[in-house]
């Protein structure tokens, strides 16, 4: 069974994850957007999304956020790497 293919082109599973969940939550799914770079050897990626769909990301008292960093961090240290997520208003 072929695996399936990331929104980014397949080149990056780590941003990937977060671009479909993110993507599956939101009103405007085309308005999502995620920037990658990296600092002192952790990749960070920064989520944008139109302002209404703001409150779905970050959820009540954040935990829509906080489940959101924990599945990013369990998939960087799958992949024997580290990162963060930003989320940019």
């Amino acid at each position: 069974m072929a695996a399936p293919q990331s929104p980014d082109d397949g080149s990056n599973p780590l941003r990937a994850v977060i671009e479909v969940v993110v993507r599956a939550l939101v009103d405007q799914p085309d308005a999502v957007r995620i920037t990658e770079t990296e600092r002192r050897g952790v990749h960070v990626f920064e989520l944008r999304t139109s302002p209404g769909d703001m409150g779905k990301i970050i959820g009540r008292q954040g935990r829509t956020a906080a489940a959101l960093r924990t599945l990013l961090a369990v998939t960087a240290e799958h992949h024997g790497k580290r990162a963060q997520l930003d989320i940019k208003d």
